[in-house]
């Protein structure tokens, strides 16, 4: 793009961004010049409607935009055009400056500093400040006496607000954040007492599904035990959740009419209530001594019998279901029977709502894994694969650390390719060799270490020494194998504890698997281009890809009428060097030409072999007189470079021919054609030399 035209939309979005500050200064000046010399009512009409129209256009675009992206341009045009309106009507207004009304300047800034950024309110501060001093010293003419204090005030009122309303603002969010956090605690611990809580990376949203299998619960649990109280005569029913082994047991749910019911934790050993625990059979009391086993009231009421039956899931006592009533009336087989067919009824809700969960918990890893695979499957390059897997991969499990390595076969080096989160510019590219550490035991064994995932960076080395990832509780690396060849590892770090347990491990193991295919597919597409693309001797450009290409720049030359030069090589007598010392030899010799017009050429000039011993260079933007001087620096290289036989040192030499578009033809067709003619004049004129093409030299090739 031409800088004119650059410079031209600078200016213009430089102009459209600041508008609104421009508009600001200009009705600032206008208040200063009316306050000095009244204009005519009609230009103050103008200046009102111009004021109302830019402030209310302000207000809304900050109010579309609120949250942490909003600009700090937006703020400071809004509050500087509410500065201005606020200076011009305390101008209207009895006392001017020093009179009762300005102190409406204050209440502005404490707006400012409650809504505005830190420094949209520091330099709405001073845009006030200089407006004020406009109006001091140019339309009142008092010299500014009361300009300092004003100043003042104006400074410390505002920065007063701003530490008071910063900080306030903080104290709620940390309430609310503290709120938050008890509130999923609650609802954790009420998942736990269910054997519904697995890791929280298991779903899309793991506190919905806990809320979900909790209330479904909740409301099952609630109907079974009102309807045992209110059916049988009942005061209490209550469902106590088995703790820490036995030793405690927690209130789940209850139906009660009879009073508070304790809300912490009960002792798990004491009274029948620790006997049904033990032995796993129920057991009932009546009379005096049954509300002394009626531990779960916070006060006792009267309580003429007690029956607990335990819940038992897969043999062991999961919980106890408790049930008293007033009347000291023993309770009979009957009733035995439907507490026992109660309890039963709540460990096939509480399993079937447990199953249900699995189930989610299942579909959104295979939605997971489901999505992986299609972001994996459209990446074609190593680049996009590992960035795709790393992606995937935090859908799976929350981590902190990320890193792929490739393990490079031939060299028996392991190269750290990418790296997500702290220290990633220090390993980034860093290379190692094959050694004791994490990753290259998971490179020999093909399984994930740690076992548990566990990481003590005193202990373990992971790449080397010397390359350490962040000192994280959790780390997990996963070997990405393809028919039992390793390509690298998946290296996952995060600051929670036990982060890749077994509830996250086997998803990431599938994933892995995905990423090494994805990885191995990869690899494929870039070899089967090569092939296509390049030289097998060289890994230059093949005679196919050289006239695509060209043909490309001879193009693009031609529409920004720019010149372009092209240089084909051939060595002398070759075939004297294949019949002399083989074809062994010769092999030798052009790839050493290819790799020393690999290491010549600059970066936006193409390098092919186009056949045999000749090769063809393509320059952008070179002329005659820059295409002879790379031409020539090939040559000397050339004629400089020994090359080793059985038969002793080696020399070879080589001509050139050089052409230039526009001047040595305007189409691919005929620029190699008196590229080539150049050449013949080479050959004929002796050998290692350099021609450029002139129009004299048409037809000698022929």
């Amino acid at each position: 793009m031409d800088p004119l035209v650059r410079a031209a939309l600078a200016l213009q979005q430089l102009v459209f961004r600041g508008a609104g500050v421009l508009l600001s200064v200009g009705l600032g000046l206008y208040v200063v010049c009316y306050a000095a010399d009244p204009p005519p009512e009609l230009a103050t009409w103008i200046a009102s409607g111009l004021w109302g129209v830019s402030v209310l256009w302000h207000a809304v675009s900050r109010w579309r935009s609120l949250g942490p992206e909003v600009e700090l341009r937006r703020d400071l045009q809004l509050f500087m055009n509410l500065v201005t309106g606020v200076y011009a009507g305390i101008l209207h207004l009895p006392g001017d400056l020093s009179g009762p009304f300005y102190p409406a300047i204050y209440v502005l800034m404490m707006v400012v500093a409650a809504f505005a950024r830190p420094l949209a309110a520091v330099l709405t501060v001073a845009y006030a400040l200089v407006l004020e001093a406009g109006l001091q010293f140019v339309a009142f003419g008092n010299g500014g006496d009361a300009l300092l204090p004003h100043g003042i005030f104006l400074a410390v009122f505002t920065g007063l607000n701003v530490a008071l309303f910063r900080a306030e603002i903080a104290r709620v969010r940390r309430v609310s954040r503290a709120k938050v956090a008890g509130e999923l605690e609650r609802l954790r611990e009420a998942a736990r007492s269910y054997r519904l809580l697995g890791s929280t990376g298991d779903a899309d949203d793991p506190e919905r599904l806990m809320q979900s299998g909790v209330d479904e619960i909740h409301e099952a649990a609630q109907f079974a035990l009102k309807l045992l109280r209110v059916g049988w005569g009942l005061q209490t029913a209550v469902l106590l959740g088995v703790e820490r082994r036995g030793e405690a047991l927690q209130v789940l749910e209850a139906s009660s009419d009879a009073g508070e019911l304790v809300s912490g934790l009960l002792p798990g050993r004491d009274g029948i209530l620790g006997a049904v625990s033990s032995r796993g059979e129920p057991v009932s009391l009546v009379g005096a001594r049954a509300a002394s086993h009626a531990t779960y009231y916070v006060e006792r009421p009267v309580v003429g019998a007690i029956c607990c039956v335990p819940v038992v899931e897969h043999g062991t006592v999961r919980g106890l279901l408790v049930v008293d009533r007033s009347e000291a009336r023993p309770f009979e087989e009957e009733e035995l029977e439907a507490l026992r067919q109660a309890t039963e009824f709540l460990r096939r809700v509480i399993e079937n709502e447990r199953v249900f969960v699995q189930l989610e918990r299942s579909r959104a890893e295979q939605a997971k894994l489901y999505r992986a695979a299609g972001a994996l499957g459209a990446a074609t390059t190593e680049a996009q694969v590992i960035e795709a897997g790393v992606n995937s991969a935090r859908e799976v499990a929350a981590f902190d650390f990320a890193a792929v390595t490739l393990f490079h076969r031939r060299t028996n080096q392991h190269e750290i390719c990418a790296v997500s989160g702290e220290g990633a510019d220090a390993l980034v590219g860093r290379t190692f060799r094959h050694n004791a550490g994490l990753v290259s035991m998971v490179t020999a064994n093909r399984h994930a270490l740690p076992y548990r995932g566990e990481y003590d960076a005193s202990r373990q080395v992971v790449f080397a020494r010397g390359l350490h990832p962040p000192a994280v509780p959790s780390l997990l690396i996963l070997p990405l194998v393809v028919h039992e060849r390793v390509l690298g590892t998946l290296v996952l770090g995060s600051e929670k504890r036990r982060a890749f347990d077994e509830n996250v491990r086997p998803a990431l193991e599938v994933l892995a698997s995905h990423i090494a295919v994805s990885l191995a597919n990869a690899r494929m597409v870039k070899r089967l281009e090569e092939l296509a693309t390049t030289d097998g001797m060289t890994g230059l450009l093949n005679k196919r890809t050289l006239l695509e290409e060209a043909t490309r720049r001879l193009k693009s030359a031609e529409r920004f009428k720019k010149p372009l030069s092209v240089l084909v090589t051939d060595i002398d007598h070759f075939k004297r060097v294949n019949d002399t010392y083989g074809h062994d030899v010769g092999d030798v010799v052009i790839k050493g030409m290819g790799d020393l017009l690999k290491r010549i050429k600059r970066d936006t000039d193409i390098v092919a072999r186009f056949g045999g011993e000749e090769f063809v260079i393509v320059c952008e933007e070179t002329d005659d007189a820059g295409g002879r001087n790379l031409a020539e620096r090939i040559r000397k290289e050339l004629e400089a470079t020994t090359f080793q036989t059985e038969l002793g040192p080696l020399k070879v030499t080589c001509s050139i021919g050089v052409a230039t578009f526009p001047a040595a033809g305007q189409t691919w067709q005929a620029l190699f054609k008196a590229t080539d003619e150049a050449l013949y004049v080479s050959k004929r004129g002796g050998r290692n030399r350099v021609t450029v093409w002139s129009p004299r030299m048409q037809g000698c090739a022929a």
